[in-house]
């Protein structure tokens, strides 16, 4: 998907980046004004260092809030196709890393919601870009800043 069509995401990133967002609009901003407020009553504002570094971070919450909410503005859920026999976005599938002998289970998905420790592999990542469409028994090699590696699709899960 290219940026004019908007930025692929998974129906649970969507729930979730929404979620965090509500989270940043009520409690987040109503503990920042607390924040701001105590700082405020421990007097001079012009020499007082808890009211300005409380102040940059409400900019930095704002900031936050501002770029969670073009996120979704430009989010396009996208639904994995469970009958196709290929790895695509939204499915999640066993992939062995022929070097190592490990084998991950991976999920492709869009890159706000990637988490590679978790098994959410970006869609924009080489190795995601490389093992897209590829079906069970599938090799593909990789180039990454450890090499050429080799990966192979043992099956898809979901």
């Amino acid at each position: 998907m290219g940026a004019a069509e908007g930025e692929a995401i998974t129906a649970e990133g969507l729930r979730r980046l929404e979620a965090e967002l509500e989270e940043l609009q009520t409690t987040g901003r109503r503990a920042m004004a607390e924040r701001i407020k105590a700082a405020r009553e421990l007097g001079d504002l012009k020499e007082n260092a808890e009211y300005h570094i409380a102040k940059d971070d409400q900019a930095h919450l704002e900031t936050k809030i501002r770029r969670l909410r073009e996120r979704l503005r430009a989010a396009v859920v996208v639904e994995p196709d469970t009958n196709a026999a290929a790895f695509t976005f939204g499915r999640t599938a066993e992939v062995r890393d022929d070097a190592s002998g490990a084998t991950h289970t991976w999920t492709i998905v869009g890159p706000t919601e990637a988490n590679v420790a978790k098994g959410k592999l970006s869609s924009e990542s080489p190795v995601a870009k490389a093992l897209l469409g590829r079906v069970a028994g599938d090799e593909v090699a990789v180039e990454t800043p450890s090499g050429i590696r080799t990966y192979r699709v043992e099956r898809l899960v979901g």
